[in-house]
C-alpha cells in the first residue's frame, strides 16, 4: 500500500460499511509497527470488531496487541459517551416538563449524529491533544468524521445558546450542547485533519459502482474543508485463476468496469490496489500479507460448502407475500446492499401474479424504475421520491419560519444543521407517508424506510404536539396514520437486506434493534449477492463461499424468523429480465 512509503503521522480510513475499513486499518497498523515503529490503533465503532481481527481482548485504553510488538490498540466507546452526555442534558428537565416533551428531547439525542458527535468527542481527545499520544510514533483511526460532523464543529454558533432554542425537528444540533469545554481541542481536531504533513485519509472502497460514488462524495466534501491528503484503497478486486468459471470470469469483468468507469474525483487521488481476500482478513498473519505484492491466492480447491436446511429463494418469500392481496412492503438495509434491487425484484414479481403493485424508489440514478417504465409491465407502475427536491423544499420551509429571526451566525448553523443526513430523511418522510397511505387498496413496494429512530422522532413530537396545542386533528391525515400503519404488520412487511458478510450482517443486527424499538417486527431478512448456491470452481471462490456460511447460520439462527438467500448475478439485475433472474434463482448449494 503505497502510502505507508512516506507514512504521516496520523492515517484516517473511511469507507461505508462492509468495504474493509477495519481490515485495512489493522493491516496498516500492523505493516507500521512492524518496522519498529510504536503505532496506536484507534476504533470508535460501537460495533467495532478489532478484537477479533487482531486476535486481543481490547478496552478504552491502549492494550498492547501480544503477537506484535510496538502496536498498541483501543476500542472507544461512543455510545457510552453519548448516553452519559444524553443523560447530563435531558436529566435537569425530568419531573420539571411533561413527560411528552422529555420523551422527544430523548429521542433528538438518540440517534446516528448524536453517536458521531460523540465519537468525534472521544477521539479529538487523542487528535487534538498532541501530548495525549505523545509517546506513539503513529496513530491509526479505524473511522473519520463526515463532512457535515466537520463543517457543523467549524461554525462558532455551534457552541452558542442558541442550541437551546433548536426547533427545526432535526436531531444533529443537540449533540453540540453539552460539549461546549472542548472549543479548543475541536479546532486542534480540525486543523490537524487539514495539515497533510500530518494527517492522511484513506477513502477505502470496493470496484462497485455504488461504493465509489459513496467514496466520490466523502472525498469532495472533505476537500472542501480542506483536507486534501487523501489517498484511495480499491478493496478486494477479484482477478480470476480459472478461466473456465463463468462466475469467475463474470466477477472480474464486473469489478474491472466499475474501476474504469469510477467518478472523476476518485481517478485523482494516489491509489491502492488490495486483491480480494479468498480467506477472510482476521489474524495478524492476514494483516500482514495485505496489500503485498507477492501474496499468495489459493490453488487447491475446498469441497463443496455444505449449507443445511438451505434458506428459500426470494420467489418462495414472495409467494407468502403475496397472499395478503395488498399493503407496503419496505425494503430496509445500508448502503450497498442491493435494497433498491430487492424492492424492484419484488414489486415485478407481485406485478407479474397479476396484483397491482406501485413501485416507489429513491434512487438516485433511477436507474431500475427507468428500465421498468420502459418495459411497460401491466399492473405495475414506478414513481420516484426525489430525496433533493424534498430536502430542499423542506430547507424553504425551515429557513422561512424557525430561520426569519436569526442573526447571520444563528442562520448559518441552521443551514449547516439542515445539510445533515437527518434533515433528508425527516424531508423525504412527508412523500413516505403519502406513499404508505397507498397501500390499503394495493401493494405499495418502497426501496427505502425512515430508521427507527427517525420514527420514533416523529412519535415523539406529534406526542408533545398534542400536548401542547391538544388539537390532534391539525395533522394531516397521511402523517397522523403513518405509526399505526408501520407498526400493523398485517399492513407493513419489512424486508432487512444484508450481504453475508460480517460488517453488513452486525450493521442490519443494529438496524433491526432500531426497528424494534420503534415497535416494528422486521418481516424477513433478505441475503443478497451470495456465492454460496453458485457451483464454482474457482478456488478463491470457493473460499469465500465457506467463508460465508457462519454468517448466513447466524441471520437464520439468531436473527431472522423467514430468510431468503439471493445468489450473486454474473450479469447487473437491471431490466425486467434481470429482476425476473432474482426472483427465479434457486437458492439451493449447486456445487
Amino acid at each position: 500500500m503505497q502510502f505507508l512509503n512516506h507514512p504521516t503521522r496520523n492515517l484516517f480510513f473511511t469507507g461505508k460499511g462492509g468495504v474493509g475499513k477495519t481490515s485495512m486499518a489493522c493491516a496498516s497498523a500492523v505493516q507500521l509497527a512492524d518496522r519498529g515503529l510504536r503505532v496506536l490503533l484507534v476504533s470508535t465503532d460501537p460495533a467495532s470488531n478489532l478484537d477479533e481481527v487482531l486476535g486481543t481482548e481490547l478496552a478504552s485504553e491502549p492494550t498492547p496487541v501480544g503477537s506484535v510488538p510496538n502496536l498498541f490498540a483501543m476500542n472507544l466507546d461512543p455510545e457510552a459517551a453519548a448516553s452519559e452526555y444524553r443523560e447530563r442534558m435531558v436529566g435537569p428537565y425530568r419531573g420539571v416538563l411533561p413527560d411528552a416533551a422529555v420523551a422527544s428531547m430523548e429521542e433528538q439525542f438518540s440517534g446516528s449524529c448524536t453517536l458521531e458527535i460523540a465519537a468525534f468527542d472521544e477521539f479529538a481527545k487523542l487528535l487534538g491533544d498532541r501530548e495525549a499520544t505523545s509517546q506513539f510514533d503513529h496513530v491509526v483511526f479505524d473511522t473519520a468524521p463526515t463532512g457535515h460532523t466537520l463543517r457543523l464543529l467549524t461554525l462558532p454558533s455551534a457552541w452558542s445558546g442558541y442550541i437551546d432554542n433548536n426547533t427545526t425537528g432535526t436531531s444533529c444540533l443537540g449533540p453540540l450542547a453539552g460539549l461546549q469545554s472542548q472549543t479548543l481541542i475541536y479546532k486542534q481536531t480540525v486543523e490537524a485533519l487539514a495539515d497533510g504533513a500530518c494527517t492522511t485519509l484513506v477513502l477505502v472502497t470496493r470496484p462497485e459502482p455504488s461504493a465509489f460514488r459513496e467514496a466520490s462524495r466523502t472525498s469532495s466534501e472533505l476537500q472542501e474543508l480542506g483536507v486534501r491528503n487523501q489517498h484511495m484503497i480499491v478493496n478486494g478486486v477479484f482477478t480470476s485463476q480459472t478461466p473456465t468459471d463463468e462466475i469467475a470470469v463474470a466477477m472480474q469483468r464486473r469489478g474491472d468496469e466499475a474501476i474504469a468507469a469510477m467518478p472523476g474525483v476518485l481517478a485523482t487521488l494516489n491509489r491502492s490496489t488490495v486483491p480480494l481476500a479468498s480467506g477472510g482478513v482476521m489474524g495478524v498473519e492476514a494483516l500482514r500479507r495485505v496489500g503485498q505484492s507477492d501474496t499468495e491466492q489459493p490453488t487447491s480447491t475446498l469441497p463443496a460448502p455444505v449449507l443445511s436446511n438451505s434458506p428459500d429463494g426470494l420467489g418462495s418469500l414472495i409467494d407468502e407475500l403475496a397472499t395478503v392481496g395488498h399493503g407496503v412492503i419496505l425494503a430496509m438495509g445500508k448502503g450497498g446492499v442491493g435494497k433498491t434491487t430487492v424492492a424492484a425484484a419484488v414489486a415485478v414479481a407481485l406485478a407479474e401474479r397479476g396484483l397491482e403493485v406501485h413501485l416507489s424508489t429513491t434512487d438516485p440514478a433511477a436507474h431500475v424504475s427507468a428500465t421498468i417504465a420502459a418495459d411497460e409491465l401491466a399492473g405495475l407502475t414506478v414513481g420516484r421520491i426525489d430525496p433533493a427536491q424534498e430536502t430542499a423544499d423542506y430547507t424553504a420551509e425551515v429557513l422561512q419560519t424557525a430561520g426569519k429571526d436569526l442573526d447571520a451566525e444563528g442562520k448559518a448553523l441552521l443551514e449547516e444543521d439542515l445539510r445533515s443526513p437527518c434533515t433528508e430523511e425527516i424531508a423525504v418522510f412527508r412523500a413516505f407517508a403519502k406513499a404508505v397511505s397507498e397501500g390499503a387498496d394495493r401493494f405499495v413496494v418502497l426501496d427505502t424506510a425512515p430508521t427507527g429512530h427517525t420514527i420514533l422522532l416523529l412519535d415523539s413530537a406529534l406526542a408533545y404536539h398534542r400536548e401542547v396545542t391538544r388539537q390532534s386533528s391539525q395533522m394531516p391525515e397521511s402523517v397522523e396514520q403513518l405509526l399505526p400503519r408501520l407498526r400493523d404488520p398485517d399492513f407493513t412487511r419489512v424486508l432487512v437486506v444484508t450481504l453475508p458478510e460480517a460488517t453488513p450482517v452486525h450493521e442490519a443486527a443494529r438496524l433491526q434493534q432500531d426497528l424494534r424499538r420503534a415497535e416494528i417486527e422486521p418481516f424477513a431478512w433478505v441475503i443478497n449477492q451470495s456465492l454460496v448456491p453458485l457451483s464454482v470452481t474457482d478456488p478463491a471462490l470457493r473460499q469465500r463461499q465457506h467463508n460465508e456460511l457462519p454468517y448466513i447460520d447466524e441471520v437464520r439462527s439468531t436473527l431472522a424468523n423467514r430468510v431468503a438467500l439471493v445468489p450473486w448475478q454474473s450479469e447487473p439485475p437491471t431490466g425486467l429480465s434481470g429482476l425476473r433472474r432474482i426472483v427465479a434463482a434457486d437458492s439451493s448449494v449447486t456445487g
